[in-house]
């Protein structure tokens, strides 16, 4: 007889960024895995410097740009703190980002020589700024692929984050 129950069902391999926070009370490290994980998605991740990503965030000119984290009510930042808990079993995914450029302000840009990112989050702003105030220098995010090089150009981390920053994998349980 089949035994239909969750615990009877082998649990899938995933892939998990442990990304180490430097000024954080609560936890000193979050764990983040991909948004798309089929083969063939076209998306890839993206390790990125928190300061320069969020700089081209804040360039974007929709009307959902954050306030930084301190400006958050207490009840935004608790939740968003339990939800990246890396004591959580459910592992939450890492931001899910678009890019673009436009010309950068002043002369160089007025003629065209020189031109400035622009980040626009389809999903995880509020997890991008929180990491980057609890001390994440770097972490990761999802882009498509079409974007990946201008991303890395604009954004990209140092080549310390890829040795700080390392992905694991972690049976579909959540567990480490």
């Amino acid at each position: 007889m089949s035994n239909s129950s969750p615990e009877a069902v082998p649990a899938c391999a995933e892939t998990v960024w442990t990304v180490p926070l430097h000024d954080h009370q609560w936890y000193d490290h979050v764990r983040l895995k991909r948004v798309f994980v089929a083969d063939g998605t076209r998306h890839q991740v993206v390790m990125v410097d928190a300061r320069k990503l969020l700089e081209c965030a804040d360039r974007d000119n929709t009307d959902y740009v954050l306030k930084p984290v301190a400006e958050w009510h207490a009840g935004k930042v608790r939740g968003i703190r339990e939800f990246l808990d890396p004591d959580n079993p459910r592992i939450p995914q890492m931001p899910y980002v678009t890019i673009s450029t436009r010309r950068a302000p002043g002369l160089l840009g007025w003629v065209g020589l020189e031109r400035e990112g622009v980040v626009a989050f389809r999903n995880g702003q509020h997890r991008a700024r929180y990491l980057a105030d609890a001390g994440a220098r770097w972490f990761p995010v999802e882009v498509h692929e079409r974007e990946a090089a201008l991303l890395r150009d604009m954004c990209g981390a140092a080549d310390d984050a890829r040795t700080a920053i390392r992905p694991t994998t972690v049976d579909g349980g959540g567990s480490a």
